[in-house]
């Protein structure tokens, strides 16, 4: 299978064509300012470094709060910031590494590309103190060249094992709603179904071991995650399964922007399975916010494991000033300036609130999410799609939206079938010998 990252693959120790031009270019800026100092280039006594470059998964709200806490970071300097926010990063990211102009920083939200990059030996490992806020089970570190290395650190987080309803709403028998489309990534909402009810069922051990490619995708376990979810949707008719297939997550449009999928026209629905970042659709809207673990016909021990996500900062430039950015902006102070700058329904959530002053919850259910991230947890596993490779996630989504639409058994077999051939082939082509793993613990057990 071919892969989808540009440039060959380095050699242990030897930095790729790309990183060393960039490397030239991201000199050049501090060459000439020296030349300036010694007088050397007439003219030039106003050059100032240029600006480092964030590329960030945040638009809309969310990337006018980051920006503005980004533009009023100070280092003494004199040192400015230009942040490019797009919801098509994957895709934006490459294009720059292809055409040998990378961001200092990128944010993603995967752990199974920013392996890849690691490994492609594109990203700088990170220098203490921000190694110490690489928070379990978000930035695991990687084996490389016989080192355990870190090559990111989350800033904001987001809790997945969670159910949306309306105030007043019996929870006794719900009716899902489920939105699959997502642009060029669609399916994902049904994989955070199966891996939810995966978790719940099995618990974080087997969780892992799937997630990180040590599982096959025939074991019964799996089988049952999605026969479970195929179970919990049954009875939907075929003008549903198709509304579903092509509406957003975020739900239909309305006059203020996406309504949420329990308001959205056309949805007979109760009950909605979805990320903590969902509130910001509904803020206001009277939304009452629940543990998904009793829905899922789980066991009783896993009842309190959570699934979660994150958007890491990684480093692409050997300058040192976008190191000590990620260190500012993973701080309590760059936290707080940013939850500062935010509005209430795009406050985000920090992985271990400790050093962060407190702050009132915007509304009950933030604190409700707070309350569950931060103290009532017993295990966080990290979204077990972003962990696997690219090309696997890939086809986990196609796989999810193919069964959505035909649950029958013989399918679901025929499906898993192409799943585990896709993990076979990519665990081959990624042992090569060098001296790189893949993370391996992304659940982080709480309380010992």
């Amino acid at each position: 299978m071919s892969r989808r990252f540009p440039g060959p693959t380095a050699r242990p120790g030897r930095r790729p064509a790309a990183r060393r031009a960039f490397s030239r270019a991201a000199r050049l800026p501090r060459v000439l300012l020296a030349a300036c100092l010694l007088a050397l280039v007439p003219g030039c006594a106003s050059e100032s470094p240029r600006p480092l470059v964030v590329l960030g998964p945040w638009t809309g709200k969310e990337g006018e709060a980051f920006e503005a806490a980004l533009q009023r970071l100070d280092d003494g300097t004199g040192r400015t910031y230009t942040y490019e926010g797009t919801r098509s990063l994957r895709e934006t990211l490459v294009s720059q590494l292809e055409a040998d102009t990378p961001p200092d920083v990128a944010v993603l939200n995967s752990i199974g590309e920013l392996t890849e990059y690691a490994r492609r030996d594109q990203l700088e490992p990170l220098t203490e103190p921000t190694r110490e806020r690489a928070f379990s089970p978000w930035a695991p570190d990687l084996l490389v060249d016989g080192r355990s290395r870190t090559y990111w650190v989350p800033l904001k987080v987001d809790l997945k094992s969670l159910v949306w309803s309306k105030e007043g709403t019996p929870s006794d028998d719900p009716t899902w709603c489920v939105g699959l489309a997502s642009q060029a990534t669609s399916g994902w909402p049904g994989t955070d179904w199966i891996e939810d009810i995966l978790l719940h069922q099995a618990g974080p051990a087997r969780y892992t071991e799937w997630a990180t490619s040590r599982l096959s995708w025939r074991d019964p376990d799996v089988v049952r995650a999605w026969t479970t979810w195929a179970r919990l949707l049954d009875g939907r008719s075929d003008d549903s399964v198709e509304r579903s297939l092509t509406t957003s997550y975020e739900g239909t449009s309305g006059p203020a922007g996406p309504r949420g999928l329990l308001d959205s026209p056309g949805f007979d629905c109760t009950h909605e399975h979805q990320s903590a970042f969902i509130r910001y659709v509904y803020a206001g809207d009277g939304i009452r916010v629940e543990p998904s673990a009793r829905f899922l016909d789980g066991r009783a021990e896993y009842r309190d494991a959570f699934e979660v996500s994150g958007d890491m900062a990684a480093v692409f430039s050997d300058d040192p000033a976008a190191q000590e950015l990620v260190e500012r902006l993973s701080s309590p102070e760059g936290r707080e300036r940013w939850r500062a700058e935010a509005d209430p329904a795009v406050r985000p959530l920090f992985p271990d609130t400790r050093g962060l002053p407190s702050a009132e919850p915007a509304n009950a259910v933030e604190q409700e999410i707070d309350a569950l991230l931060n103290s009532r947890a017993s295990a966080l596993c990290f979204d077990a799609s972003d962990v696997m490779p690219p090309e696997l996630r890939d086809a986990f989504h196609r796989a999810v939206l193919e069964f959505f639409r035909d649950p029958a058994r013989k399918h679901l077999d025929s499906l898993l079938g192409q799943l585990e051939t896709v993990r076979v082939q990519v665990d081959e082509d990624t042992d090569d010998r060098r001296s790189f793993r893949p993370p391996q613990e992304i659940c982080d057990r709480l309380g010992g």
